[in-house]
């Protein structure tokens, strides 16, 4: 899990440039999620990258993730997002306030408006997975794109 304290101290650190390496290597310590994995139940609607999550939870009933993108920037992304949720109960983790977060972490200043679409959708699939296990109904997901 990464500490999203540590992340915004290197953003504050780093130029655009750096940032984006920085996001990249994120990506890489992130839990891969199986190839056989990579399907359309994985998959998350309304990226414009290719993104596959598995969610599950662990014996303690907290959110565990394992994921994968087709680019690099966006499996950064990914790793960042669900750290924001990680460790969490379904319960806590609908009560984050995770545009909040991201904002504190000005990480919309760092990547396209599609990009941030993509969040919104990797966002609302973690909270469908979390109303789905507390027995309430999904929200709407956006179309693929």
């Amino acid at each position: 899990m990464l500490d999203l304290e540590k992340i915004k101290e290197a953003f504050e650190l780093l130029d655009s440039w750096e940032r984006y390496e920085y996001v990249i290597d994120l990506g890489k310590k992130m839990p891969m999620i199986p190839d056989a994995l990579k399907d359309e139940a994985h998959k998350v609607p309304g990226c414009l990258s290719q993104v596959w999550l598995d969610i599950s939870l662990d014996e303690k009933n907290r959110l565990q993730f394992r994921g994968d993108s087709d680019a690099s920037t966006v499996k950064g992304l990914v790793a960042i997002i669900t750290s924001l949720f990680a460790g969490k109960t379904p319960e806590e983790a609908l009560a984050l306030k995770p545009v909040e977060i991201l904002n504190d972490l000005n990480l919309d200043a760092q990547i396209s408006m599609n990009r941030q679409t993509g969040i919104a959708s990797m966002i609302r699939t973690i909270q469908n997975f979390c109303l789905h296990q507390l027995g309430r109904s999904p929200l709407p997901m956006p179309a693929h794109t």
